[in-house]
């Protein structure tokens, strides 16, 4: 069996809902022993949400997020349960936890006590808007931090209602950036020996993610507005409407554009100013795609993306989820995989998104039910000597 890259790694997801679980679960895919900690009965509460549900309990939400995890639960204000989690700190090299700023502290688990215990620790709080300034007690969700951030003031189309980006961009972001922060810590540990803390948000999360707008906005001094599928940066480079329906185009460059007039036969616009430089496409797009709009009706969408395709122009169709995950490209790919689960027997779950041909990622251990992993977890703290053994029959 191969070595995974976090094999020996133990992690503490103290966390619910979406980016605390995708951070986790990312670590988890390289090896990482993570050990989920929920609160008593009702567990992470994504366990319960969405609308639908395969065969079990727990939703098709909480098992997108939560491969490669075993689960215990503990109530955070019982003694003796602060005492299991205080056993498993001694044991680990990372905690993340995702609850409102001062709410761990309050509870016993803040950064200060667990690493006083552990002084290797590398904490991570995941937050709606980090542990300090104006805004920290907020609360934060997804839609919040893409309203706070920018985000919803740029997407969408120009004099439409706000629209948000589908894609939860500021929950998997701070996952992401939250993953990022982790690694670089255990590697500055494997120097320093001491661990250290990490304060990731939503919010930043969504910013970090705005280069072209931030880039616009300093650039131009204004604050960028919806443009619907196009870029900020070059055009052509959006969606455009055939005989038949949308696809997308990028000329992105110079050349890429005196191709794709070629290909469209209209060579006469390469000498019309507004249109001569990428910088003079930007700024008058709206009226470049008004010129293009009855050469693109002339033809059907493939016969477009296979003339432009084959002069070497990006284009694309615009696939739904069903189609790009039937893609040929996606099965190629292994974009989706079968997980064996106790209850739901096999369930449709992303691939890894991200191919490592040394140590490819592995799907160990299915989504956890709740508290699945209590007494097996228990076990191992007690051979390690960091829990009483359990009261026998007789002595109880």
């Amino acid at each position: 069996m191969t070595t995974l890259p976090l094999s020996g790694i133990r992690v503490l997801d103290i966390t619910q809902v979406m980016a605390g679980p995708f951070c986790c679960m990312l670590l988890g895919d390289m090896g990482a022993d993570v050990i989920k900690i929920e609160p008593p009965k009702t567990g992470d509460s994504t366990r319960h949400s969405m609308g639908f549900r395969l065969k079990g309990e727990d939703s098709p939400g909480f098992l997108a997020l939560n491969r490669n995890k075993r689960s215990i639960t503990l109530d955070l204000k019982n003694e003796a349960d602060r005492e299991v989690l205080y056993a498993l700190v001694k044991t680990a090299d990372v905690v993340v936890e995702n609850a409102r700023p001062g709410v761990a502290a309050r509870l016993g688990m803040g950064y200060e006590t667990l690493s006083a215990i552990n002084p290797r620790l590398i904490y991570a709080s995941i937050s709606g808007f980090g542990q300090t300034g104006p805004w920290a007690q907020r609360p934060g969700f997804d839609l919040i931090a893409q309203a706070m951030s920018g985000v919803l003031s740029s997407n969408g189309f120009p004099g439409m209602e706000p629209a948000k980006n589908s894609i939860a961009v500021a929950d998997l972001g701070a996952g992401l950036f939250s993953v990022y922060a982790i690694l670089s810590a255990v590697i500055g540990r494997a120097t320093s020996g001491v661990g250290q803390y990490i304060d990731a948000s939503l919010l930043e999360a969504a910013m970090g993610l705005s280069i072209w707008e931030t880039t616009e906005l300093w650039g131009t001094g204004k604050s960028p507005t919806p443009i619907g599928s196009a870029n900020r940066m070059s055009g052509p480079y959006q969606a455009v409407l055939a005989k038949d329906g949308w696809f997308v185009i990028g000329a992105a460059n110079q050349g890429l554009w005196l191709t794709f007039l070629k290909i469209l036969g209209r060579e006469e616009l390469q000498d019309v100013p507004d249109y001569s430089t990428n910088a003079a496409r930007v700024a008058n797009r709206i009226e470049l795609i008004a010129e293009l709009a009855p050469t693109f009706l002339t033809r059907t969408s493939q016969e477009w993306i296979d003339a432009l395709l084959g002069a070497g122009v990006p284009a694309a169709p615009i696939l739904d989820y069903e189609q790009a995950m039937a893609s040929e490209q996606a099965i190629a790919r292994n974009m989706v995989m079968e997980v064996a689960h106790p209850v739901e027997g096999t369930f449709k779950s992303l691939g890894f998104p991200v191919k490592m041909m040394g140590t490819p990622q592995e799907v160990r251990l299915p989504p956890p039910l709740i508290n699945e992993h209590a007494d097996e977890i228990r076990r191992e703290l007690r051979e390690r000597g960091l829990l009483p053994e359990a009261p026998t029959e007789a002595a109880k």
